[in-house]
């Protein structure tokens, strides 16, 4: 799974980092849905009065998305013997 993360600053001045993006082509089926949450989330942080700097899209998404979705679109090959 391939991450991305943005960075911008808010009205106040505050440099605010969002990471853990997935990379989801247009192709993909969750990429509406990916894309979506995303635009909510981003609007939510840049309208936040909150100090914080670092928001993980990934914890917002696992609150809002099935659980079947957000393993499907998060899932994590486990490597054998560390390959």
């Amino acid at each position: 799974m391939l991450l991305k993360s943005l960075e911008f600053k808010r009205r106040d001045g505050i440099q605010v980092k969002v990471t853990e993006i997935p990379v989801v082509t247009e192709g993909e089926h969750y990429f509406f849905q990916i894309h979506q949450h995303l635009e909510l989330y981003l609007r939510e942080v840049f309208a936040s009065q909150s100090v914080r700097t670092v928001y993980s899209f990934r914890q917002y998404v696992k609150r809002r998305m099935k659980w079947k979705d957000y393993e499907a679109v998060f899932n994590q090959e486990i490597l054998k013997h560390n390959a």
